[in-house]
């Protein structure tokens, strides 16, 4: 399936149906009082979080939804039925906003969390309404009220504990293949990872975390250069962030700093979240293996091989140790 992370959206909730006007007519009551019943309200649009979908792609085959007008009013006094209520369900993490100033309407992070994002209008009222000991016989009634309208911006983030962040081919996403059921295309070159890919890591029974690999990151992403800007946004509620850096590459540091700066530019809370440094590839140039390297200053540093293993089970039960140190 199609990975779509943004889409735009019109949509328009019911308008109210009108109220009536109609007296009561019986067989011996020849003049009888006012009896029109109101307006039906109309149905409202509703967001749900489903954690069964992974993308916004319906939306982008359909992009306009209105909700059902409320029916008119009736004789005796019936009120007209409410119109139905358009449920649209999105994945767990999409955020919804107003596009004309860009307010956030609602942000949907848990299975089943649902809000109206256009209501429906009040039915109007019937002339029984309006009757008064002085007007017996009114013929006054309301239009029912316009149901809300929006245009709309979805915009999913993925939810994840840990995110992978490195330049392309840095080995992100042999490593998710290597300690999770994710099975992401791995080839030897820049982009090979077009979507995000998310896996879940089984550390010990009872013990689990979830890890997002994000396409490759290159100098100016925050600007929109590579594939960058489009999933930058999926490792901002990541609790922690794992750089990955390859042990051939001829400058570390200014690698390690690009990505830093890349992030600062895009959002500069991303540089406050918990971070740990991962040399890979080691099986291809021999590095010593230290626990904490100059180049990085003081942050955890791991040097691994996800093709022959090593060091890959103390990297998980770091990044495990780090989610579970900053999930209060």
């Amino acid at each position: 399936m199609k990975f779509v992370d943004s889409a735009h959206i019109y949509v328009k909730a019911g308008d109210g149906g009108v109220g009536c006007v109609s007296f009561r007519r019986e067989k011996f009551v020849p003049k009888g009082g006012p009896d029109g019943g109101n307006g039906g309200r109309g149905g409202d649009i509703v967001i749900k979080a489903n954690r069964q979908l992974s993308t916004l792609l319906d939306f982008q085959y359909k992009s306009k939804y209105a909700a059902q007008r409320g029916e008119h009013g009736l004789g005796a006094n019936k009120t007209g039925k409410s119109g139905e209520d358009v449920v649209l369900e999105v994945p767990v993490g999409t955020l919804v906003r107003d596009s004309t100033n860009g307010e956030t309407i609602a942000d949907l992070v848990e299975h089943g969390e649902q809000f109206v994002v256009a209501k429906g209008g009040r039915g109007g009222r019937g002339n029984s309404e309006f009757a008064t000991s002085t007007n017996q016989a009114p013929r006054q009634f309301e239009q029912g009220e316009p149901g809300v309208e929006h245009d709309l911006e979805l915009e999913l983030k993925l939810l994840a504990d840990v995110g992978l962040v490195g330049f392309p081919n840095a080995g992100k996403s042999t490593l998710i293949s290597v300690i999770s059921a994710a099975k992401p295309k791995i080839a030897d070159y820049p982009f090979t990872t077009l979507v995000p890919n998310l896996g879940i890591v089984r550390v010990d029974a009872g013990k689990s975390f979830v890890v997002a690999d994000i396409p490759g990151l290159i100098e100016g992403a925050h600007t929109g250069r590579g594939l960058g800007i489009q999933f930058l946004r999926h490792i901002e509620r990541t609790r922690v962030l794992v750089f990955l850096i390859e042990a051939t590459s001829p400058d570390s540091k200014a690698e390690y700093n690009i990505l830093l700066n890349e992030l600062k530019l895009f959002e500069k809370s991303l540089l406050k979240k918990p971070r740990i440094v991962v040399v890979t590839k080691i099986d291809i140039e021999d590095i010593p293996k230290k626990k904490r390297s100059p180049a990085f200053g003081k942050t955890s540093v791991h040097r691994i091989s996800a093709v022959t293993g090593t060091g890959v089970k103390e990297l998980v039960r770091e990044m495990w140790k780090t989610v579970s140190k900053n999930s209060a």
